[in-house]
């Protein structure tokens, strides 16, 4: 029988998603340090841009996945969104145009920075509701 906490969306998938994207973080580190040294500068610093912005927004993810597992919410799944579709299309087309994917792909890239800033908004709107008592 499914007890009402398994029905409950909180913040375990939140955690997997966080802790999937902090292990490839970490293993694109690893990869961008070891085995890339010889790329053009301009593209090393994508991807140093990219590995920035995903780890920080991994830990990010961390604080929504801690959040949610507290108390549900629309508005931090909304946040979570955000945060991941910043690190597809933000830190992902980063990391592919570093790795020499065509550059016309950086027209799409502030569609990742606005994703990550959905992402803040959403977890500051649920800061400010959460004050006043609210959903």
């Amino acid at each position: 029988m499914i007890e009402d906490d398994e029905m409950r969306p909180g913040g375990r998938p939140w955690l997997a998603v966080a802790a999937a994207s902090g292990l490839l973080a970490v293993a694109f580190g690893a990869v961008a340090s070891h085995a890339l040294g010889g790329l053009p500068a301009e593209r090393l610093a994508w991807i140093d841009t990219a590995l920035r912005y995903h780890m920080l927004h991994s830990v990010a993810l961390l604080g929504v996945a801690i959040l949610a597992e507290r108390r549900p919410s629309r508005l931090l799944a909304a946040a979570g969104v955000g945060f991941l579709a910043g690190l597809l299309l933000f830190s992902g087309l980063l990391y592919a145009m570093g790795l020499g994917a065509p550059r016309w792909l950086g027209a799409v890239v502030p569609l990742g920075g606005l994703s990550y800033m959905a992402g803040w908004a959403a977890l500051l709107v649920f800061a400010l509701r959460r004050r006043r008592g609210g959903r």
